[in-house]
């Protein structure tokens, strides 16, 4: 595996004393928050995505969410399924090689189509189950930033089929069935999650928290080599 530290920084001192000051920024603007030292770098790059101060709140974390999406990207190779190709390609290449993550989405697939078709659901709910045949759901990062049905799915699918993913990152946006489908997602205690609450969301944002998770698992595996 790759050490080196191509994951969480920009490459020039001048991209990285801009991210740095934005990040000073946000923390000076941002007011209280409840969220604890390992929530807060997510919570602080997505709303660094959006310069969105209301996702101070909006956010909202399964107790064992940051450390399980930690351990899964320390484990190496864990896939990342999306419900969509913005997500996968808004990720960094680079930093997911560091970890041997790849990603996976099913959306626009000729036959996730025709099954959409045939059985009147949407293609978002058949992406979802093409990736669950290919057994890519099981001990896997997934990320929700599009469709609602993709997370509806997903909860149905760890429900009554017990697909265990290692993290859902659940932040569909729009105003059917977005908000309801992430307090469905956030009801469910058999896996870990991290939701916007309400109908705000996006791809840029599952992007910014995996990205912000990647920079937390390459900080732990840095502390961990220099033990």
């Amino acid at each position: 595996m790759s050490t080196v530290n191509t994951v969480t920084e920009q490459l020039t001192r001048a991209g990285q004393a801009i991210e740095h000051d934005s990040f000073a920024i946000i923390d000076a603007e941002v007011g209280p928050h409840a969220y604890d030292p390992l929530q807060w770098p997510i919570v602080r790059r997505m709303i660094h995505a959006n310069a969105d101060f209301e996702f101070n709140g909006l956010t909202d974390f399964h107790p064992a969410a940051v450390e399980a999406g930690i351990q899964a990207m320390l484990r190496g190779g864990t896939p990342v399924v999306a419900d969509v190709e913005m997500i996968c390609s808004g990720l960094s290449q680079p930093r997911l090689a560091h970890f041997g993550m790849r990603t996976h989405q099913f959306i626009s697939d000729a036959d996730v189509i025709e099954a959409a078709r045939a059985q009147d659901t949407t293609r978002a709910v058949q992406a979802m189950r093409k990736a669950q045949r290919q057994g890519l759901l099981q001990g896997a990062i997934v990320g929700i930033g599009n469709a609602p049905t993709a997370l509806i799915e997903l909860v149905r699918l760890i429900r009554e089929e017990g697909v265990r993913p290692a993290l859902v990152v659940g932040m569909p946006v729009g105003f059917v069935a977005a908000a309801e489908s992430k307090d469905l997602m956030a009801g469910l205690n058999e896996v870990p999650w991290i939701v916007i609450r309400g109908r705000k969301g996006g791809s840029t944002l599952v992007v910014a928290a995996l990205h912000a998770l990647l920079a937390l698992a390459e900080a732990r595996q840095k502390a961990a080599g220099a033990l």
